[in-house]
């Protein structure tokens, strides 16, 4: 995946808490890669501003924490993906409920899928 080297820069200065080296964001997944650039591609077409979506994800990170997050950093991508589904619903770019939906398919997905092959949704996944 091919992430846009000016818009990361751009994030991880906006955003604080990114994961990043002197490089930029760094992941230690390929899923948490996917959601970074999720949430670039959706700033860029206007979406949320970054102060906007810093709100969303430092609320994200609070109701983690409330309930008994440790903040260890192993989540950040978690809460990161949580506060998009957040917005993508606040926003109306998509319901709720179908956020949800993909989210177990991938799940299933992803339980079905051999560990270093791509996963790919199928129609059963959506169960």
């Amino acid at each position: 995946m091919t992430i846009d080297r000016q818009a990361a820069l751009q994030a991880t200065a906006s955003i604080p808490g990114i994961p990043r080296d002197g490089e930029g964001p760094v992941f230690r997944e390929p899923w948490e890669a996917r959601a970074f650039a999720m949430a670039l591609a959706l700033h860029a077409r206007g979406l949320f501003t970054w102060p906007e979506w810093a709100d969303a994800l430092a609320n994200e990170i609070k109701r983690a924490q409330a309930a008994g997050d440790a903040d260890t950093g192993e989540t950040y991508y978690r809460h990161w993906l949580a506060a998009l589904e957040h917005l993508v619903a606040a926003k109306k770019v998509a319901p709720e409920g179908e956020l949800h939906r993909y989210r177990d398919a991938w799940d299933r997905a992803a339980d079905r899928t051999p560990h270093g092959q791509p996963i790919e949704l199928a129609p059963e996944d959506f169960g």
